[in-house]
Parts: structure tokens; C-alpha cells; sequence
């Protein structure tokens, strides 16, 4: 799943990133709320966390132009704790509101829930026949035994799983599963479906050839 992370504090902004990047998010980083709405306009995250003092345009400002395009999930992140600020934090657009300081494993497991209700996706394990893809473990195991998947090939089959019965372009995998910094080559989905039904076997993943791929 792909983030955008928009905190104008450097030290905060990095070891935030580091940890999300640990759990297997790919993360893209904003220093000002500008940049931020630009890059939120420009793709489609699955989830944005906000800071709400930014230069250039607070969190607020930002939230009501990206709400005139998209519905993004956006949890706000910020030190500002009054029942005020909460409230018009989440009549501005926002989705969940976490005060500094906090918890990384709080803030990883709402970032999770926001992700999955967008997915339409109640709970953290989705059932696929024989499989179940657990996000918060991520794993995916076959009548209870655990498969070795590496984080990469969790994650594309996590968001197949999110977008159940649905076929799923490969610029659509390209743009939610690797950041602004990867140089993947043109083959890299091919490459790990292929590694991943050698793992789990044919019949999980559907190649819709000219178009995609499906869990259904």
C-alpha cells in the first residue's frame, strides 16, 4: 500500500517514513502542504497522513482542496490537541485525527483500518477459498499453513485481496505498491506473480492478459 506522508519537521518526517517502510508501506513525503496536495493530486495513495501546521498551506487548506477531487483516507497527525482543533479536523474532510506524541503500532494499526475501510473490507483477514490473507500478521496461509512470501509479494497479493473480483491494471499495482523512488524494470509484476504461484500455486491469482490481474 502506498502513503503519502506530508510533516514538515525532518527528524519526524524521516524516522516515521523508515518505520512505515518497515511495515512494508511504500511511502512518499511531502516537507509543506503545497507539495503535499500536488502529489496527492497527482496520484492516487491509499492513504495520506497530515500534519496540520505546514508551510505554505495548513493541513485545513489542504484538506479542502483535495476533498473537491478525491476521497483519499486521510488520518491527521499533530500536536494540536484540544476538542476544537479534533472537531475541525474531522468536519475539514479528515478520517481519524492522532495526537503527537504518539504510538508507531497506534498509528500503523489506524492507518491499516482506514485502508481497509476504504477497500470495503471489515476486518484484518479476508478468506479466499483455501486462503487467508491476514494484513496485520501479513501473511497468507492455505488450509493453516503459513506460505513464505516476501514482503513485496504480501503486499500485491494484500491489495488483489482488498480489490477482490475486480481486475487490476498493472499501472494501478505499479502506482500503490512502489514509491516515488523505486526503479523497478517493466517486468517486475511479472516476475513476482510468477514467484508467488510457484509459492502458493495457479489458482489464487488470475492473469487477465492485456489488462491485469484478479483475486476472485
Amino acid at each position: 500500500m502506498r502513503l503519502l506522508l506530508v510533516e514538515d519537521h525532518p527528524d519526524l518526517q524521516s524516522s516515521l517514513a523508515k518505520a512505515l517502510r518497515k511495515d512494508n508501506f511504500a511511502v512518499d513525503v511531502a516537507d509543506d502542504g503545497q507539495d503535499g496536495l500536488w502529489k496527492a493530486e497527482d496520484y492516487d495513495y491509499d492513504a495520506i497522513i497530515l500534519d496540520v501546521m505546514l508551510p505554505k498551506m495548513d493541513g485545513y487548506a489542504f484538506l479542502a482542496e483535495l476533498r473537491k477531487q478525491k476521497k483519499t483516507p486521510v488520518l491527521i497527525l499533530t500536536a494540536r490537541d484540544s476538542v476544537e482543533d479534533k472537531v475541525r479536523g474531522l468536519d475539514s474532510g479528515a478520517d481519524d485525527y492522532l495526537v503527537k506524541p504518539f504510538e508507531l503500532s497506534e498509528l500503523i494499526a489506524r492507518v491499516r483500518a482506514l485502508i481497509r475501510r476504504s477497500a470495503g473490507a471489515p476486518t484484518s483477514v479476508i478468506e479466499v477459498g483455501d486462503f487467508t490473507i491476514d494484513s496485520t500478521r501479513k501473511q497468507v496461509s492455505r488450509k493453516g499453513d503459513v506460505l513464505a512470501l516476501t514482503a513485496q509479494e504480501f503486499s500485491l497479493v494484500e491489495y488483489l485481496a482488498l480489490n477482490r473480483g475486480r481486475v487490476v491494471s498493472r499501472t494501478m499495482l505499479y502506482e500503490h505498491l512502489f514509491d516515488e523512488d523505486e526503479s523497478s524494470l517493466s517486468n517486475t509484476l511479472d516476475v513476482k506473480v510468477s514467484r508467488i504461484r510457484s509459492k502458493v500455486g495457479k489458482d489464487l491469482i488470475k492473469t487477465h492478459r492485456g489488462h491485469g490481474y484478479s483475486i476472485e
